[in-house]
């Protein structure tokens, strides 16, 4: 029986059956009762069988997914592009120059790349679990502003698939408006893999958010956070953020590079103020 139902499973592989998605189905099933029957003979299932369960098992959940517009997978190919790109820049270690360095061990670094410009690297660590702050960063992204000084709102204007999301920012004027508020339009990408999550982005174009009155459009891109437990203390989170911005406008360069430092040390800052008091209320 099982040769069988492997290939009913081959044979969805020809386009003229693979819209039949109640044969899909039914592959995807019998193999997932076939399997189940071999385990029951032996002791113990084999490591083959356990790989194609699993894979049986994607197969089945992708078979329930909705097949994406040719726009939305050109988003979902920006993200990815965006998170490969960065994890480019964060990888090459050469060239990296120290901006600041504060007295809890937060520091941030820059180095000039020929076809992005200069770009910003912080690097610390938060005494929070991995989850905690992942669960802040990408589930609660649209509480930002609610702890983050500089950042007026964020909305998700769109969900593409479980990775993939499409933000409008609005980020507060600096003080004494030195910087005037600015807005972004992103494309976003998470993914998680084992104990490492990278949340990626870059700006991307959207007609449903044109430009808005009183803000810039600025662009940022790529950047991404990387979140990985601290080795040796789970209950820690080592947080690199790369960011790359373009804030457009008139604006000399000192005055930039010292704005977009001191940013990701108050963010890192606000963060860790952020998910404080939410651990007290949830105790």
């Amino acid at each position: 029986m099982l040769p069988a139902t492997f290939k009913l499973c081959a044979a969805i592989s020809y386009q003229h059956l693979r819209n039949m998605t109640g044969l899909r189905r039914q592959a995807a099933v019998a193999i997932s009762q076939e399997l189940s029957k071999l385990a029951c003979r032996s002791t113990g299932p084999s490591t083959w069988i356990n790989q194609v369960r699993r894979r049986s098992s994607l197969l089945s959940s992708r078979l329930e997914e909705k097949p994406f517009s040719e726009m939305e997978m050109s988003y979902i190919k920006q993200g990815e592009e965006a998170l490969q790109k960065s994890l480019s820049i964060l990888g090459d270690q050469d060239g990296w120059k120290t901006e600041t360095v504060v007295d809890n061990g937060d520091k941030v670094l820059s180095k000039v790349l020929p076809d992005v410009g200069k770009v910003f690297r912080l690097e610390v660590v938060v005494d929070q679990p991995l989850d905690a702050v992942y669960s802040e960063l990408v589930d609660n992204m649209e509480q930002m502003g609610d702890w983050n000084p500089n950042v007026k709102e964020v909305k998700i204007l769109q969900k593409i698939g479980k990775d993939t999301v499409i933000t409008h920012e609005k980020a507060a004027a600096t003080p004494g408006n030195i910087v005037g508020p600015r807005d972004f339009v992103s494309v976003r990408c998470s993914k998680r893999r084992g104990s490492n999550c990278v949340l990626a982005g870059m700006s991307t174009k959207y007609g449903a958010m044109p430009e808005q009155e009183g803000f810039i459009r600025a662009e940022n891109g790529p950047t991404c956070m990387i979140l990985r437990p601290l080795p040796g203390s789970p209950s820690q989170t080592k947080l690199t953020w790369l960011l790359s911005i373009d804030l457009k406008g008139w604006l000399p360069k000192t005055i930039i590079n010292q704005v977009l430092s001191q940013t990701q040390v108050d963010f890192a800052n606000h963060l860790r103020e952020r998910l404080a008091r939410t651990v007290a209320v949830s105790c």
